[in-house]
């Protein structure tokens, strides 16, 4: 049985709850990623934010990035899996939610992210196939991540 941990990226990185978009952006052009996870002052996972939210969220509306909180667009229902969970869950919640990165939890604390392209890499090429189709449906723009 595979689990997420053995399929995620470890190296996940943080913006703080109070550190500006600006900050976030900066951090994403550094790492390399088009997202990142949220986290508060103890650690825990509070949203994730994408290069997209910024944009759209942010820039689009005329809003300042060196003024606009992370946490000022962590909304809605936040998704996460287990470290320990088995890799089929993992794959079923990124379909049924159309999400292409998931954060990874370990004992309340953020371990690393699992998305779209770590299965891809890693699991059958027709379970990658559905999982693609799953999370590629038209859907509304409320729910993107």
């Amino acid at each position: 049985m595979s689990v997420v941990r053995e399929f995620m990226t470890t190296n996940a990185q943080c913006v703080k709850e109070d550190q500006t978009l600006q900050e976030a952006a900066v951090m994403m052009r550094d790492l390399d990623c088009g997202s990142l996870p949220i986290c508060g002052s103890e650690g825990k996972l509070k949203g994730l934010i994408t290069d997209r939210d910024i944009v759209l969220r942010c820039v689009a509306e005329g809003l300042d990035a060196r003024e606009v909180r992370a946490i000022d667009l962590a909304q809605g229902n936040l998704r996460w899996i287990d470290a320990d969970a088995n890799i089929d869950e993992a794959i079923a919640v990124m379909e049924q939610y159309q999400i292409r990165r998931l954060p990874v939890i370990s004992d309340h604390k953020l371990v690393g992210i699992i998305s779209q392209g770590d299965i891809a890499r890693n699991y059958s090429e027709e379970r990658v196939g559905e999982l693609v189709e799953h999370i590629s449906e038209k859907r509304p723009m409320e729910n993107m991540a």
